[in-house]
């Protein structure tokens, strides 16, 4: 993310391996539950109706998961530039630019006036929001990850292009309980004017981004390098009721380092948390692993036909995507 620009020290810079980064050997691992709300590159186009029981949208090839990236020429980032310069049209057709598996494509699209409102045939959105688990703080850099992997726009199934974007404070006020072949999640409320932080990127590994609030007051733990991590006795940091942060028992069971995604198997032990919840339910995304001293890496998947069984990331590709 950071360039340097001394020209005295870009030899020294160069020297440097690729595979060293600059992450703290001791971060604050998270627990919180915490609202996000990603904002979109471009306009989401999630679902399409009759017009006049008419599919005005068949025929112009535009599919659900499209991105609509300009109207007319001009370019569009969000829903109320859409409706402005569809408002100021001098014509019943508008041309839409939109990306589809990162091609832009053009086409026209017929208006409809109805009750002095122009309609489109098109359902769309330009943000997200959702609830998940903050995984970690750096206390130098104040980056922090979350989730430990991407979010996908439900309608598309396609990752979401974020431009911008925000966590902030959330509190769960109930639980649905997962069952074989239906993963539960939490439920809670949120307060979208108490921002922790900003995030910059969505990708595999996870959301990333600023932390922006004051640094917490608690244990830093020491950054588990894969030679760390073992099978055996674990825990997890989530919440399950308002915000309070609670440990809960896990067994990993299998470890790998093939992949930047999914490298830990693991078995939820823990009566209570059982109890409570079934197994790993939604919303648990993003809550730290931890072994002893070490935080080694966060909860991702869960096994929908054994919710007790569940994946996770290791903590060092989190770190690592980060800093990209």
């Amino acid at each position: 993310m950071f360039k340097k620009t001394c020209i005295v020290l870009l030899l020294a810079f160069l020297l440097i391996p690729s595979n060293v980064y600059a992450y703290s050997e001791y971060i604050y691992a998270g627990g919180e539950n915490i609202g996000i709300e990603i904002k979109t590159n471009g306009v989401v186009v999630v679902g399409t109706y009759k017009i006049n029981n008419v599919d005005t949208v068949s025929e112009t090839g535009v599919r659900v998961g499209d991105v609509i990236k300009s109207i007319d020429g001009e370019k569009v980032t969000n829903i109320q530039e859409m409706v402005s310069k569809i408002n100021r049209s001098l014509d019943d057709t508008i041309k839409l630019g939109y990306v589809r598996n990162n091609l832009t494509n053009y086409t026209n699209l017929k208006l409809y006036k109805v009750n002095d409102f122009y309609k489109t045939g098109l359902y769309v959105k330009d943000s997200i929001t959702g609830i998940g688990t903050l995984t970690f703080i750096d206390p130098n850099s104040r980056l922090f990850g979350a989730l430990g992997h991407e979010i996908i726009e439900k309608n598309s199934g396609q990752i979401v292009d974020v431009t911008s974007g925000t966590i902030f404070d959330s509190e769960v006020i109930g639980i649905e309980r997962s069952t074989n072949g239906v993963p539960g999640e939490k439920n809670a409320r949120y307060n979208v004017n108490s921002v922790h932080g900003n995030i910059f990127e969505n990708t595999k590994q996870g959301i990333f981004g600023k932390f922006t609030k004051n640094l917490p007051d608690k244990k830093l733990y020491k950054v588990a390098t894969f030679d760390k991590v073992k099978k055996g006795k674990a825990t997890i940091l989530t919440v399950l009721n308002g915000t309070q942060i609670n440990e809960y028992q896990i067994e990993i069971i299998k470890l790998s380092n093939n992949q930047k995604y999914k490298n830990i198997s693991f078995e939820i032990l823990d009566p209570i948390l059982l109890k409570k919840t079934g197994g790993i339910v939604q919303g648990m995304s993003g809550s730290p692993i931890i072994q002893g001293d070490y935080i080694v890496g966060a909860v991702t998947h869960v096994v929908i036909d054994n919710p007790n069984k569940g994946y996770g990331i290791l903590i060092t590709n989190m770190l690592e995507e980060a800093e990209n």
